[in-house]
């Protein structure tokens, strides 16, 4: 309670948004990693949005996304603008539905976003195909999908999809195949006093195929040296990156964390985007950011830093602060020692300003 009314206290009733609440969530043992999660979620508007217009039609029966219909509703229409709220009943279901979640060990929380965003996806795509049997779509001849064709998109894919294409050049005659892939969010490699540009450009580095790994190409007929490099090709609503920060020693069989500094800027323009992108110049703004602090995987702690109108707030389980804009530098990582206990930057997330 303190804590909620000083945070009221600092944002200052005059500049208190309208129609926002902050609420802290409660940790049951070990369900940082889903918390933080959930708060950036909620914090980028579109996804948050559609959750709640989803809670507004007819019920059905439960599943992780009622849970979370649930629980963005009570977030959203609470009395008060800042408080603690149980998330209860929707980590009950997320263990009973993944036993992965179904202990008191720390989670990765990108394996939950994932999981999350998938299941979602999963949810839609059953609901629909029910409106279809059951005739509710206008949709006279026989459905498409019964062919083995793939689901139409949903507002998950409407807002975190992008599409990704893997060039490969033959060396020899210099054909150029390449290979569409969609992706939800991007994994790409850290290295030490870099940043966000740096390692996307690594993501998109050209790489030669050569000896046991030529490529066959069929105009040639036969293995031949390439070039192979990824571009993205579709940008999404909502970019989720995914900074990998755990890394496996096979010296000490086990994952260590890479604490090194990678600066995140608040705005970004990805410059490793395919000739036929279609919208390549498209602006992004950092808006949430999930935070890894310990030294490995299975101990630490996440939180969540967020954007909300045009201040900056720091979600620790059931705590709520606000902060500088400077102060996200402190979430970079750190320029030495590779295993020290460190808050870093985990998963970033930029929406993209068209």
């Amino acid at each position: 309670g303190a804590n909620a009314s000083a945070l009221e206290k600092e944002i200052g009733p005059e500049q208190f948004p309208v129609n926002e609440h902050y609420f802290g969530l409660v940790n049951f043992g070990n369900t940082c990693y889903c918390n933080s999660v959930l708060q950036a979620l909620y914090f980028c508007r579109p996804f948050r949005e559609k959750v709640l217009a989803y809670k507004s039609q007819p019920r059905k029966k439960e599943n992780l996304l009622t849970c979370l219909a649930d629980l963005f509703h009570s977030i959203a229409t609470q009395k008060k603008k800042v408080g603690v709220i149980p998330p209860k009943k929707f980590i009950t279901r997320l263990r009973k539905e993944n036993e992965l979640f179904d202990n008191y060990m720390q989670q990765d929380a990108h394996e939950f976003l994932n999981y999350l965003l998938n299941t979602i996806a999963d949810i839609l795509q059953e609901e629909r195909k029910q409106e279809k049997q059951n005739g509710r779509l206008p949709n006279g001849n026989i459905d498409s999908e019964n062919n083995n064709s793939t689901p139409d998109p949903t507002w998950v894919h409407e807002i975190f999809q992008g599409t990704l294409t893997n060039e490969t050049r033959c060396l020899t005659c210099e054909t150029i195949s390449s290979k569409d892939e969609d992706f939800l969010d991007l994994s790409v490699d850290v290295e030490q006093n870099t940043s966000i540009t740096h390692c996307l450009r690594g993501f998109s580095n050209t790489e030669t195929l050569c000896s046991e790994y030529k490529y066959y190409c069929e105009e040639c007929r036969s293995k031949q040296e390439a070039h192979k490099r990824m571009k993205v090709k579709k940008l999404p609503m909502i970019l989720a990156l995914h900074l990998k920060r755990f890394k496996y020693m096979d010296q000490l069989h086990r994952y260590t964390k890479l604490s090194y500094r990678v600066v995140f800027p608040l705005e970004l323009r990805l410059f490793n985007t395919s000739g036929d992108a279609t919208n390549p110049d498209r602006m992004y703004d950092l808006v949430a950011v999930v935070v890894h602090c310990g030294s490995g995987p299975n101990r630490g702690h996440y939180i969540a830093i967020v954007k909300s109108h045009d201040f900056w707030l720091l979600f620790d389980d059931d705590i709520v602060e606000k902060i500088d804009a400077q102060a996200i530098e402190e979430f970079y990582g750190l320029t030495s020692d590779i295993s020290k206990n460190s808050e870093s930057g985990y998963i970033l997330f930029y929406q993209s300003r068209d």
